[in-house]
């Protein structure tokens, strides 16, 4: 590979001919080379258009010449438009606070300015990556507030398939509402519910959950740009605080505002916690639809077998013809990663030291993956495992006229006791709760049918009484 020299304040170093990153990002490379991975694209895309309205205020405020202002915005929009993708490279393992990540991002800006201007890339002859491109800004108000924007980014996407996902459970739960089968509490038999009222739980839960990470959503909200180093806005004039802030409202689409006090910005990262948190709530109750989907349609001859999942792919590698619940399988892993993100981010919000927090890149990698993942898992759960799933209604039935806790219903008419003699008949002989019934002669037919009534067996009441 061909390099090129480049000089940063503690020497030279050389950076692969042809890449628009420079010194300090090269050494970042070098520097840690820890998990092989890139910045997530909306942490990359956050940081530039960051620059870019920091550019135009700039300019604004006659800070920073036209000429080089426009080049920047016009090498931000490139960037924003996909064009160096591959050249942001720091792993998101780094140094502390994101210095690394923001010196890539002004360091590609400032060489394709340059290029714009009619220089070479690597000379930084007009515009400079810490003079023009980071003008009135530190990293230490420029992370957490690309942060902000990235999960606000992914959060909206985030929301939008949690929605999707309980939607379809709502769908299936006016689908199956017809359908009587066994409840079952701990992993026993109970008294009988609606196929369609348990999907109808599960819709409610995951609607919940996209409630909860909307109520985090404001505190992102408010931005400690201008802050620069320790939030005292040291060599931002307070216009240029107010331009960014309104210019990074424009062009994100989102309701930002300024933080009450940069200061407490700089420091806190409880917004993230709290979107972390919403996060794993959502992860804690998807684990739990997916156990469901398992166990309801475990078999197929000897498990439960009452909802049958869509095929997805061979089972095994020695068992022909086995089929496998994959995605609610995936799902499980997905949220227990989600659930381990969580921890980080907690542990790492919790780190820092009076003005700054400066594991925030360990916080923004595990925030945005965790989002990111769950997101993509969401996707495939609800198209191509809810939306296909079918019930066994028969089977459903079948277990039904089989449980004991039907004995529960009849308590009210033949009373406890006598209803508990039944449930252990029943047990005993093998025989369903109704056999036992007639063959004792404690009900007749038909008063046996006024009391077993299917949807009066899921609905509030005290049923086979006048």
């Amino acid at each position: 590979m061909a390099y090129r020299l480049e000089k940063d304040t503690m020497g030279t170093v050389e950076v692969p001919e042809g890449a628009y990153y420079g010194a300090q990002t090269q050494r970042a490379v070098n520097n840690f080379p820890i998990s092989g991975l890139k910045p997530h694209q909306a942490l990359v895309r956050a940081t530039v258009r960051i620059k870019k309205c920091a550019a135009v205020a700039n300019m604004t405020t006659h800070r920073l010449p036209k000429e080089l202002g426009e080049a920047i915005v016009k090498a931000a929009d490139e960037a924003l438009a996909g064009q160096f993708a591959d050249q942001f490279v720091v792993d998101p393992f780094q140094a502390g606070a994101g210095t690394s990540h923001n010196m890539n991002v002004n360091e590609v800006l400032a060489n394709r300015a340059n290029e714009i201007l009619g220089g070479i890339v690597g000379e930084y002859a007009r515009v400079n990556a810490n003079d023009h491109v980071n003008m009135a800004q530190s990293t230490n108000d420029v992370f957490p507030t690309a942060m902000r924007l990235a999960a606000l980014e992914l959060a909206q996407d985030l929301n939008n398939e949690l929605r999707d996902l309980s939607d379809a459970l709502a769908r299936k739960g006016i689908e199956f509402d017809h359908i009587l089968k066994s409840g079952r509490t701990h992993l026993q038999d109970a008294v009988p519910i609606r196929l369609g009222q348990e999907f109808s739980a599960w819709s409610i839960a995951i609607a919940n959950n996209r409630s909860g990470i909307e109520r985090a959503l404001p505190g992102l909200c408010e931005l400690g740009i201008g802050g620069t180093a320790v939030g005292t806005g040291l060599n931002a004039e307070q216009a240029f605080i107010d331009l960014i802030v309104e210019g990074l409202a424009r062009e994100t689409g989102q309701e930002l505002i300024r933080g009450e006090s940069l200061v407490e910005r700089m420091q806190n990262m409880d917004p993230f916690v709290a979107l972390s948190s919403g996060v794993k709530g959502a992860a804690v109750n998807l684990i739990k639809l997916a156990n469901d989907l398992r166990l309801l349609s475990s078999g197929p001859r000897t498990g439960l077998g009452e909802i049958n999942l869509p095929a997805m792919q061979p089972g095994s590698s020695i068992m022909p013809g086995k089929v496998n619940p994959v995605l609610p399988e995936v799902t499980n892993m997905v949220c227990f990663q989600v659930m381990g993100c969580d921890l980080t981010v907690a542990l790492a919000a919790q780190a820092g030291q009076l003005e700054l927090n400066v594991m925030m890149p360990v916080i923004a990698f595990n925030l945005l993956f965790a989002m990111e993942i769950l997101k993509n898992c969401l996707h495939q759960l609800t198209s191509l495992c809810v939306t296909g799933i079918t019930a066994n209604e028969e089977r459903c039935r079948t277990f039904l006229d089989q449980s004991v806790g039907l004995a529960t219903v009849l308590a009210p008419s033949i009373g406890y006791a006598a209803a508990a003699e039944v449930a252990k008949e029943s047990a005993k002989s093998g025989k369903s709760i109704r056999e036992v019934i007639l063959e004792r002669g404690i009900l007749t037919e038909e008063e046996l049918e006024e009391v077993l009534a299917p949807y009066p067996l899921t609905t509030p009441g005290v049923h086979g009484k006048d």
